[in-house]
């Protein structure tokens, strides 16, 4: 889905990575909550506290995912899963930017 509609968003964004990576919350009728995230070129380590769906809704990302030693590649229109409590990288060339849908 390109537009997310009826929803309420954070005016502060989440920064990380001395500013190389910043999303926004979003949050929805229901309860659940979102986030839209940007990323410029580097490479990072992240930490779940819950379950993540992850979709590069532009540019691409290398991910090195949980008890993997080998880099995948996921461009714009990809999504990979992520469990709760695990640490997983990402490195990109190039600005991309991603939508975090929580399990």
């Amino acid at each position: 889905m390109s537009l997310l509609e009826q929803v309420s968003v954070s005016k502060k964004a989440n920064i990380y990575f001395d500013g190389k990576v910043a999303s926004r919350s979003v949050f929805f009728a229901d309860g659940s909550k979102q986030t839209l995230g940007v990323v410029l070129p580097g490479e990072y380590e992240f930490s779940t506290s819950q379950g993540e769906i992850m979709e590069v809704t532009s540019g691409r990302f290398e991910v090195l995912l949980p008890e993997t030693t080998t880099w995948q590649e996921f461009s714009e229109g990809t999504q990979f899963e992520l469990a709760a409590n695990v640490s997983f990288k990402i490195r990109n060339t190039a600005i991309a930017e991603y939508c975090c849908s929580y399990l």
